[in-house]
């Protein structure tokens, strides 16, 4: 009986556990893992269960310090609180110190709808940003006075080619070009209980601790406006120390910090030389603590890297290495003291986003030996002597990265490795839309199989034209080094990707993988407009394609800190420029008109609500909301009768012309339609901070910029606004400028433009979303499918059909230009809020609430797609047959969704699991 009763309660208790909610994924400030904060940390949890309908009902945090376990009493415990909220978690009322010096543990468990608890969540790990870190030492091989570096933002363009200019830079010493080592060698006696590294090395730096290197970052720190801040990382070291002796060894390269050229280079800009700022922290089992940081006593010597230029590209010569450098027994009585140099004079803040990192790589698919005579061609096409060894690689995939190449051969031969996103029309390797001369160089220790790729130089590419080198296995006569192998490395942020999407259409899901591969190629530090010539953090692009980057992309760590560059960028006057960091300032004629657009600038007011739409969090519009209100102030003092006139407009649209300035669209309806865009921003801020002073001022000041706007673009005649392009029409359309009445006229003709080219855009960069969303909102999807699905230009179809595998600058690659923007990528956020048909509610932004509302236009058969929520994943799978349409649905635990079936206007209201409906309507 006994035995009969057990196996009762085993079964019970089994089925009770399979229902019960599960804590899968924990975050602090809505990052994962290892997070350093500044203020008290907001937790939040996602969580699983295996039925519908369920949701958190209550929950309980504990916090304790490191050194203590689960069975002691924590530092804190919130109790059972009553409530569903599991994002944004403040910690305010925890007893928690920023001066401890320890990681804090958390975990947390829920009560499901029926009061039944989850099992603990394991723990993750914040810390607190170290004190006095700005008081710390900076070291290096020369101070910047001693250096004679030039000041100024202005070098760039014709600037570089003035002879006083080039006098200037010629008188650096050139050990404030070089990269270097730096070491420090010290004992650890006792049991650890942890150890934490801050380290920022500028411009960029690799880090080791006893020969290890730490972390998998690439061009770490990310890049900032160093006068305003400085980023630094920080890494858990713990299991690399050893009783004994241990040693920290940083190499430094030049980055943005110190452009100074050489080869190609867009700029020259220098803060200072390389320089590094070091402090470990290292606390013991026995309660003592010893710090390890930057000084005097460390030294520094020359690292093989004998060339390094963010836009020119690097060169290594591997008979220069010192092996076991940074590792304990080294000698080094030769190396040299460092020098105690000058602080940068930005604010010294721990870095947000994630690090760059090399996050796919790719072989060879086609080698082509150079003929001769295409040699001799090439050497005149490409401004340089093209070795007659060249080899040509087809990497397949054009990319932001470097190669990666496994030689072998005699000591002193030397490999160049010349990248370019194009061939010449001789086949060889041509930089001369992209900046030119960029290129590697790798002088052969010649010891055995050697592996090699840059540290401090990237360039957008597809080929690598191999210089001085074989193919393993090829004739040899010359003897010169064998390539054993070669790859591509793909360099971006590693912002995790959060969303799939395929559809029936082929066309549709190559589309979607060309924005990707753009997209990631120009996400590093900061979103920049191209990897190769420019490489600046042009904004306007991530505003404009901001619903499609929210959609794909953890951007929760990304976006705050490009609201701070945005922030250090905006002039006193109040003025966004176009690029942040603003590494030039665009000056003089033909060049200032570069410098500040508010299609561009309203980056600054429009990112905070799309983050708050994605995750629920307003922190960035009440933190920012001074910097948003000194723009439109000063949006209005450049306004004439509420007219702003200045700017690049509908930038690159389309026409019987190469693209560039806009030529379709008016550039005062464009500038105007977005000073307005930014006053109604600034309005919801002013709801949001409460300050109805400042509601109730642009509130009348959005109502007569719309009149004044009507005023002097609307032709009530002909029913258009300004020339009548799209963009014209689209504009006001999509931000409600127009009335009641003239609105379906507006769009009528907006309607019939589109059809009377033929189904195709004029629109560009600017004007792109606008007309999109303006279709979409209105319910012309099928017009939208029509735009998107063949193969000529414009459209993504004639991309591809040219061979393109990132989406290119121009509608039309072949007028030349850059293969790797991202810009003209706005149809993403099509595919997923109609096609997918995922769509937050603007009542209740962070996702915990969505609609779904699938748009089964064309011939599509079929739409599948996952988004990652905050809360968990939304999995969308609809399929059409007949007049049949079916929708398989996955809502995230503690989530609800609104189902809009096509054809129904009466919502399904679902919550979390597994759902299908069908409409048979259709």
């Amino acid at each position: 009986m006994k035995r009969i009763v057990y196996t009762f309660f085993l079964t019970l208790f089994a089925c009770l556990s399979t229902h019960a909610i599960e804590v899968t994924k924990l975050t602090c400030n809505m990052q994962e893992g290892f997070v350093v904060v500044n203020e008290s940390p907001r937790l939040g949890w996602m969580m699983k269960s295996n039925k519908n309908d369920t949701r958190q009902t209550a929950y309980e945090i504990e916090i304790r310090t490191n050194g203590t376990n689960c069975a002691q009493p924590p530092v804190w415990s919130s109790g059972k609180i009553r409530s569903a909220q599991s994002q944004h978690l403040s910690c305010a009322d925890a007893p928690l110190s920023s001066t401890i010096g320890l990681n804090y543990l958390w975990r947390v468990r829920v009560w499901d709808e029926t009061d039944r608890p989850s099992a603990w969540s394991t723990e993750s790990t914040f810390r607190y940003a170290p004190q006095a870190l700005d008081k710390g030492t900076w070291i290096g091989a020369i101070t910047r006075k001693a250096a004679r570096l030039p000041e100024g933002r202005k070098f760039h363009g014709s600037e570089l080619n003035k002879p006083e200019t080039k006098a200037l830079w010629e008188a650096v010493d050139t050990l404030a070009k070089k990269s270097i080592y730096l070491r420090n060698s010290f004992r650890t006696d006792k049991q650890i209980l942890e150890a934490t590294a801050h380290v920022c090395g500028l411009g960029h730096y690799e880090f080791s601790l006893n020969g290890t290197k730490v972390g998998d970052g690439e061009f770490t720190p990310l890049w900032s406006d160093y006068d305003k801040t400085v980023y630094y990382n920080t890494y858990d070291v713990t299991r690399l120390l050893q009783r004994g002796e241990n040693v920290a060894g940083v190499l430094l390269g030049n980055g943005f910090y110190n452009v100074q050229g050489g080869r190609y280079r867009k700029l020259q800009i220098s803060f200072g030389a390389p320089t590094l700022l070091f402090k470990l922290e290292v606390n013991y089992t026995d309660g003592t603590r010893e710090v390890i940081a930057s000084g005097a006593d460390w030294k520094y010597d020359f690292s093989p890297i004998t060339f390094n230029c963010i836009y020119g590209g690097e060169d290594y010569d591997a008979r220069c290495e010192q092996r076991g450098w940074d590792r304990p027994g080294f000698d080094d009585s030769r190396w040299r003291k460092v020098v105690v140099q000058e602080a940068p004079k930005g604010e010294l803040r721990p870095q947000l986003a994630a690090p760059v990192r090399i996050m796919e790589r790719y072989g060879v698919t086609k080698v082509t030996k150079l003929t001769p005579t295409q040699i001799q061609d090439a050497c005149k096409s490409t401004k340089r002597t093209v070795d007659p060894s060249a080899l040509v690689l087809d990497m397949g995939q054009n990319l932001a990265g470097f190669p990666e190449i496994k030689v072998s051969g005699k000591r002193g031969q030397k490999i160049t490795l010349l990248v370019a996103e194009a061939l010449t029309d001789e086949g060889a390797a041509n930089q001369r839309q992209t900046g030119r001369q960029h290129f590697y160089e790798y002088t052969l220790k010649g010891d055995g199989v050697e592996t090699w790729h840059p540290r401090f130089s990237y360039y957008g590419f597809r080929y690598i034209q191999v210089e001085g080198a074989v193919m393993k296995d090829a004739k040899n006569p010359n003897h010169l080094p064998v390539l054993h192998h070669i790859q591509s490395c793909f360099i971006y942020n590693s912002a995790r990707k959060l969303a799939t999407f395929e559809t029936s259409n082929p066309l549709f899901n190559a589309a979607h993988r060309l924005i990707e591969k753009a997209v990631r190629s120009n996400m590093q530090s900061v979103f920049t407009d191209c990897p190769h010539r420019e490489k600046l953090g042009w904004l306007e692009q991530a505003h404009l394609n901001g619903p499609g980057l929210f959609y794909n992309y953890d951007l929760t760590g990304f976006i705050p800190q490009m609201m701070q560059n945005m922030a250090d960028a905006q002039h006193s006057n109040g003025a966004m420029p176009t690029t942040a960091p603003e590494y030039v300032i665009f000056e003089g004629p033909g060049m200032d008109i570069f410098a500040e657009s508010p299609e561009w600038g309203n980056s600054l007011v429009m990112l905070p609500f799309m983050y708050e739409a994605a995750y629920g969090d307003d922190s960035l519009i009440k933190k920012y909301y001074q910097s948003m209100r000194r723009y439109v102030d000063y949006l209005t003092t450049r306004a004439d009768s509420s007219i702003v006139s200045f700017g690049l407009g509908d930038w690159y649209d389309y026409g019987n012309f190469r693209a560039g300035f806009s030529r379709n669209t008016p550039v005062p309806l464009v500038a105007t339609a977005h000073y307005y865009q930014a006053i109604n921003c600034l309005i919801q801020a002013a709801q949001k901070v409460g300050n109805r002073y400042d509601e109730a001022h642009y509130t009348q000041l959005a109502q007569q910029v719309k009149h004044d706007f009507n005023r002097r673009f609307f032709d009530v005649n002909t029913n258009q606004y300004g020339s009548g392009s799209q963009c014209s029409n689209a504009l006001p359309l999509f931000l409600n400028m127009t009335d009641s009445a003239t609105t379906p006229k507006v769009l009528a003709n907006l309607i019939k433009d589109v059809e009377e080219h033929g189904n195709r855009l004029t629109t560009g960069d600017v004007g792109n979303r606008y007309l999109f969303q303006t279709l979409a909102r209105n319910g012309k999807h099928e017009l939208l499918y029509k735009m998107f699905n063949h193969e000529d230009a414009p459209g993504y179809g004639f991309q591809l059909k040219f061979g393109a595998t990132t989406l290119t600058e121009q509608w039309d690659p072949r007028q030349g230009s850059s293969w790797n923007h991202f810009m003209m990528g706005q149809v993403d956020e099509w595919f997923f809020n109609s096609l997918v048909g995922v769509q937050s509610v603007a009542s209740a932004p962070g996702c915990q609430h969505l609609e779904i509302r699938p748009q089964p236009v064309g011939d599509l058969t079929f739409v599948k797609s996952t988004v990652e929520t905050l809360y968990g994943p939304v999995t969308i799978h609809w399929t059409r047959k007949s007049k049949a349409f079916t929708i398989h649905l996955t809502v995230p635990v503690n989530c609800t969704a609104s189902v809009y079936l096509p054809g129904e206007s009466q919502a399904r209201q679902v919550g979390s699991g597994q759902h299908q409906f069908t409409n048979h309507q259709l």
